[in-house]
């Protein structure tokens, strides 16, 4: 099991006793949020506004010029782990995520950082934003400013910037009846972060939620300039079933998704098992499970693992059948040696999400 508090936390509280959620599932529940927006006021938009908020895509997009436009998201979070370097890392490297999520090149970012500073020692939050320069370094773009204050709760993320060309953008409403859905990570975030809390996490499975989380999704770029890829977007704190119904929603379509077919990470079935799940698993079903057909005797497990909210997930890609070789292949060279193909678009029907048990469409 994970040693708590490792050496690095020594001086100070567990950075998850801090928090009442932690990464994206601290995401406001999908049910919720969409009442929330439903009574806000509609504003006159700029037709140089490519993507607005009007399919829930990963980050807005402004068109500069006949060859660039700009990307632009925010993402911020409480703990998903004690160790400060690590939650820095992480909280980066999903807020970055977005922007490779519309097939843009980051150029750019800004930090967002609330701490509780008469709780948490300052060389603790000296790591946090260690964590999230490293990330951004390796992503090739500078800090370059952002916003502090003391807050009750640890929070940490990034706006992120970037730039691409106005005919590589790549929305998450655009998947087309018959395309191929490829996931580029496994999934079993949320379920590794309700292990480590209650303490019974391997080292094993903190590992490999260490490297799934802070991968940044550099394979973006490459896959936008690909002309069968039709959708992308990551999945994050609304679980892969949440984050398929959007794509399903935008496209008008219906997805059949393959479960058997859907890589998990270590462990994370048998504590599931154990009860270790998170309660944003349960709003999330709560909030769009009336769209989803689930096969009969599906069980219980599993139905939480496919809304597991996931943090710093996978690029989800929507191309066409002659286009997933070279799909997984632009995977392979950036590193997702578990990218796997897992569904494909369907014509609409009763459920914008049909779960096949079997494997097979």
């Amino acid at each position: 099991m994970i040693e708590q508090p490792s050496q690095s936390q020594a001086i100070g509280p567990r950075l998850t006793s801090l928090s009442h959620g932690g990464g994206c599932g601290c995401k406001i529940a999908p049910g919720v949020l969409s009442e929330i927006l439903r009574s806000t006021t509609a504003m006159p938009l700029p037709p140089e506004l490519l993507v607005g908020i009007e399919t829930s895509d990963d980050a807005a997009v402004y068109k500069l010029n006949d060859s660039q436009a700009l990307v632009a998201t925010t993402d911020f979070f409480m703990p998903i782990v004690d160790d400060p370097f690590e939650f820095g890392r992480i909280a980066a490297t999903n807020a970055i995520s977005d922007v490779y999520a519309m097939g843009a090149q980051p150029i750019m970012a800004l930090a967002l950082v609330g701490m509780p500073v008469n709780v948490l020692p300052l060389s603790v939050i000296g790591q946090i934003l260690d964590g999230g320069q490293s990330v951004c370094r390796a992503a090739g773009i500078p800090i370059a400013g952002g916003h502090t204050i003391d807050s009750v709760e640890p929070i940490y993320g990034l706006v992120a910037l970037g730039l691409v060309h106005p005919d590589h953008i790549k929305r998450n409403a655009d998947a087309q009846v018959g395309d191929v859905l490829i996931l580029g990570k496994p999934i079993g975030v949320g379920i590794l972060s309700a292990a480590l809390k209650k303490e019974v996490l391997p080292e094993l499975g903190y590992q490999a939620m260490i490297s799934n989380t802070t991968q940044l999704n550099t394979a973006g770029p490459d896959l936008a300039k690909l002309k069968g890829v039709h959708a992308l977007t990551d999945i994050t704190g609304f679980g892969l079933a949440g984050h398929l119904l959007e794509m399903a929603r935008g496209a008008k379509c219906t997805v059949s998704l393959n479960w058997a077919q859907v890589p998990l990470l270590p462990g994370v079935r048998a504590l599931a098992e154990q009860g270790c799940i998170t309660g944003a698993s349960g709003r999330n079903w709560q909030g769009y499970g009336a769209e989803v057909a689930l096969p009969p005797h599906f069980p219980a497990v599993d139905q939480s693992l496919l809304t597991d909210p996931q943090t710093s997930g996978g690029l989800l890609v929507s191309c066409a059948v002659d286009s997933v070789e070279d799909v997984l292949a632009i995977f392979r060279q950036h590193g997702f040696a578990h990218a796997a193909v897992v569904g494909n678009m369907v014509s609409a029907q009763s459920h914008g999400l049909r779960v096949n048990s079997k494997g097979t469409a």
